[in-house]
């Protein structure tokens, strides 16, 4: 009797990918879609914050609610010039809450967190996403966010917050990342935001 072949990495890479995609919770995906739709018919703008490949799929994700959906959006890590004068000068802890103050951030308002971990300040990890989430909580923002692990922070405080469950301890960061695309992708295109058709 022969054994089965092994999978290769790829094909476990994509078995596990497929399992993640069926364990997320749609329902969230859906208050997410309604919230922010809530935050562009009252005048709001949508804060994008993320750290890393994080920070690079905010400026992505930017570009697709103003686009696609007439929402406006920001994220401070697109400014590189803002963003090192703060932390060279305020600290890092601080450079994302400080940008919100500038931006004189509301109740109006609506912040969206990409992150891993979704910050940790005992751990000291994103301090700088738990700062800006006090801030925000302090001017009663709503707050969403697509995060892996436990959520972290962003889990405790946010009005909706899909989590990216962990199925390869080792493989938490790529499937995070990539995850935050698959459901921006989802919301950006979502009947309640949606305005603009893509171009293909």
């Amino acid at each position: 009797m022969s054994l089965a072949p092994s999978l290769s990495f790829s094909e476990t890479y994509l078995n596990q990918a497929a399992k993640i995609c069926t364990s997320l919770d749609a329902s969230v995906i859906e208050a997410m879609a309604e919230g922010i739709s809530s935050v562009r018919e009252r005048g709001g703008r949508l804060f994008i914050l993320g750290v890393g490949g994080s920070a690079g799929n905010a400026g992505h994700a930017v570009n697709d609610f103003r686009k696609l959906c007439n929402v406006e959006a920001y994220a401070p890590t697109d400014n590189v010039s803002e963003l090192t004068a703060r932390t060279n000068d305020e600290g890092w802890e601080t450079v994302f809450a400080n940008w919100l103050a500038v931006s004189r951030v509301s109740d109006k308002d609506g912040i969206l967190v990409f992150s891993v971990g979704g910050g940790n300040a005992e751990a000291n990890v994103s301090a700088n996403l738990v700062h800006a989430l006090k801030f925000a909580k302090e001017r009663r923002v709503s707050i969403y966010g697509i995060v892996g692990r436990d959520g972290g922070y962003t889990a405790q405080v946010a009005d909706a917050v899909v989590i990216v469950p962990t199925v390869e301890a080792g493989l938490v960061t790529p499937y995070a990342e990539a995850f935050q695309a698959v459901v921006w992708h989802c919301l950006v295109s979502h009947p309640a935001l949606k305005k603009h058709a893509t171009k293909w």
